[in-house]
């Protein structure tokens, strides 16, 4: 008899699925049942994680998008609601740290490309998606915030501003939909982690001092196939 796995038959979408937490996060997901929805830029990075996923026995579908694109994610919503029908998990992982500068330095054509993607994107996923995500008999949704999001530090304004514009975009999400005991929203903070931007950010430390990506991925499972309620703050272990 097969084993009927705990995300069987759900459906998935990841931002920033092509490395580090993202990539790790969608191939926990496929692994426990779900198919995933791979997006990012780079379509030949998301076919890597697709063929890691199928070669698990899992199953993906690769949506290249740049999610600045306020049109194209709209569109992405349409064919997803059009091909599925409904979203059972939505992970809100894409970012970009920029430059790390005094709050005066700050250069304001990143800074808006900072808040676009970091912030922008999540609420036009939100708002293409929420029609489907009240479908599910229970949806997940989770953010990827930083603890520089809630613990203000020095020369990391635009990037903590912009995580701690979308905690708060993601409470009041939460808040408005907890009548529903539908869609329960995640804020996750995942803590130092080898990715690629904890790399541009400390580039002198040991990459083996940090955890694996791996690690947040597996917590943001737990929270997935857990009873938590919505609307929490949590910080991934450190191990």
């Amino acid at each position: 008899m097969t084993e009927t796995k705990p995300l069987s038959g759900k459906l998935a979408l990841v931002t920033g699925a092509s490395r580090g937490i993202g990539a790790a996060t969608a191939e926990a997901l496929a692994r426990e049942g779900a198919h995933v929805l791979l997006v990012a830029r780079t379509a030949s990075a998301l076919e890597e994680v697709e063929e890691r996923i199928h070669q698990a026995g899992g199953s993906a579908t690769i949506a290249p998008l740049d999610l600045t694109d306020g049109e194209g994610i709209g569109k992405l919503g349409a064919a997803v609601a059009e091909r599925w029908g409904q979203l059972d998990v939505l992970v809100l992982n894409a970012a970009m740290l920029g430059s790390l500068t005094p709050v005066e330095h700050i250069d304001p054509k990143e800074y808006s490309r900072i808040l676009t993607l970091n912030v922008g994107s999540s609420q036009a996923l939100i708002a293409a998606f929420d029609p489907i995500l009240r479908k599910a008999e229970r949806a997940d949704v989770i953010g990827v915030t930083s603890s520089v999001g809630h613990e203000p530090r020095a020369f990391w304004g635009a990037y903590g501003s912009s995580k701690a514009g979308l905690e708060n975009l993601l409470g009041s999400y939460a808040d408005e939909t907890e009548h529903t005991k539908r869609i329960r929203v995640h804020i996750v903070d995942p803590g130092a982690t080898r990715t690629r931007m904890r790399q541009l950010a400390f580039p002198g430390e040991e990459p083996e001092s940090v955890k694996p990506p791996e690690v947040v991925a597996e917590f943001i499972l737990g929270r997935v196939l857990s009873d938590a309620p919505t609307g929490e703050l949590v910080r991934a272990p450190d191990a």
